[in-house]
């Protein structure tokens, strides 16, 4: 079981780490990158980051060798954070299960092409007047609308 210690630096090393992929990192083969987890050891030396990479399999494992580049950079904005003896040593890993759940998401759509029975929401993702009821739509007027004191009035 993993000590709070270990899961708040865990927390802080994804938040860093995906803000400087996100904003920091200038590598043109670190695109479409999702820090998805972090594992961290019991003695904090070493952080395992776990990523996600939409793309063709060349493309992740190009992604990943750009941030296996760039983990030396990634470490000193993490040792800026966090506060230990030990800066953790970060190691990057593709995350199997994003890759397992679009697997799963593929082979449902192949079984039940026009939607899941029961569910609500359209192959599409797109939810349009028809498919809301009026019993659904609640009917405001400008009386409806009150500032922040409790007033009713309209919007300025």
């Amino acid at each position: 079981m993993s000590s709070r210690r270990t899961l708040k630096a865990a927390e802080a090393i994804r938040e860093v780490v995906a803000m400087s992929i996100l904003t920091d990192l200038k590598d043109p083969r670190v695109r479409n990158t999702t820090v998805t987890s972090v594992e961290v050891s019991g003695d904090m030396r070493y952080a395992k980051v776990f990523i996600f990479v939409r793309g063709t399999e060349k493309q992740q494992q190009l992604s990943l060798k750009g941030l296996q580049s760039a983990a030396g950079f990634l470490q000193a904005k993490c040792a800026a954070r966090i506060d230990t003896r030990y800066t953790p040593r970060i190691q990057f890993q593709l995350d199997e299960g994003q890759k397992k759940a679009l697997e799963i998401n593929k082979i449902l759509m192949e079984m039940y092409p026009g939607g899941i029975p029961g569910d609500s929401i359209p192959d599409d993702g797109v939810v349009s007047d028809s498919d809301v009821s009026d019993s659904d739509a609640e009917d405001v007027s400008d009386d409806d609308i009150s500032d922040n004191n409790g007033e009713s009035g309209t919007l300025s």
